[in-house]
């Protein structure tokens, strides 16, 4: 049984990481990996091993993309097709990397997670697009490449697999620049792609025996509370600040991940 105070801090983990994704509409497994990784330890409450902090990040995404997807689920932003052509690769390289976590060190985890966070970072800090430049009206047809957008979907998926990250933060720039996909529909159709990856890499995660049960319980609930609180707050906030400050606190966990790496 965990005590009360692991409870609590599993809680606030939940909460905390889900309040800063909701306001920026991104997954939550980019803030949750080093909070799980470094926070239980330093109050000498537990101690969990990569394998294990990626398969309960994993588990966190699955339900918060399932919530999103809910969300938009009325709306026509969500392409079929293309949530087909990435989601199906995506799986496939989830379930690759989800399950090969096993093998893998955890030094080796830690040294993908931190090239994946500074990638997010610069990603982040880039100027935004403005909200009516993707020029998308619902249920316009657009055009895009499918080999680099199945090709690059399965690469995000081995990778997303491994750390217990959806992808979305890497998946999002991808679509669109590399593949022209309009803002909106990126945005809605990422959700569907990433719970589609988070099925696998949460079977991944199961058939190698990382996911602790009791832990991504309590993780859910924290979650579903941040998750629905940060969004609220978001509509209000300013979202370039808000990115930047993501941005800088994914970098200094990249730095930390880095050094514990390299001395």
């Amino acid at each position: 049984m965990l005590s009360i105070g692991l409870i609590l801090v599993m809680f606030l983990i939940g909460f905390l990481g889900s309040f800063l994704s909701g306001m920026l509409g991104v997954g939550g497994s980019i803030v949750k990996y080093p909070l799980l990784l470094y926070v239980p330890p330093l109050f000498g409450m537990a101690v969990y091993t990569a394998q294990e902090v990626s398969a309960l990040a994993m588990v966190q995404v699955f339900f918060a993309t399932l919530g999103g997807v809910w969300a938009y689920r009325k709306s026509n932003l969500i392409d079929k097709r293309l949530v087909l052509d990435m989601g199906v690769s995506i799986v496939i390289g989830s379930l690759i990397g989800g399950y090969g976590s096993k093998f893998t060190p955890g030094e080796a985890i830690n040294l993908i997670y931190g090239i994946m966070a500074v990638v997010a970072a610069v990603m982040m800090l880039k100027p935004g697009r403005k909200e009516n430049g993707d020029g998308q009206k619902t249920g316009e047809k657009f055009h895009y490449n499918r080999v680099i957008a199945i090709g690059s979907s399965f690469i995000v998926g081995i990778l997303s697999g491994i750390v217990g990250a959806g992808g979305a933060f890497i998946l999002i720039p991808i679509m669109v620049s590399l593949l022209g996909i309009p803002l909106r529909v990126t945005i809605a159709s990422s959700l569907a792609i990433v719970l589609l990856s988070s099925i696998g890499g949460m079977v991944g995660k199961i058939m190698a025996g990382h996911v602790l049960w009791f832990e991504s319980a309590i993780l859910i609930v924290g979650s579903l509370l941040g998750a629905s609180f940060g969004a609220k707050v978001g509509q209000t906030a300013n979202r370039g600040f808000l990115q930047g400050t993501l941005a800088v606190l994914i970098l200094l966990t990249a730095v930390k991940v880095w050094y514990d790496i390299l001395f």
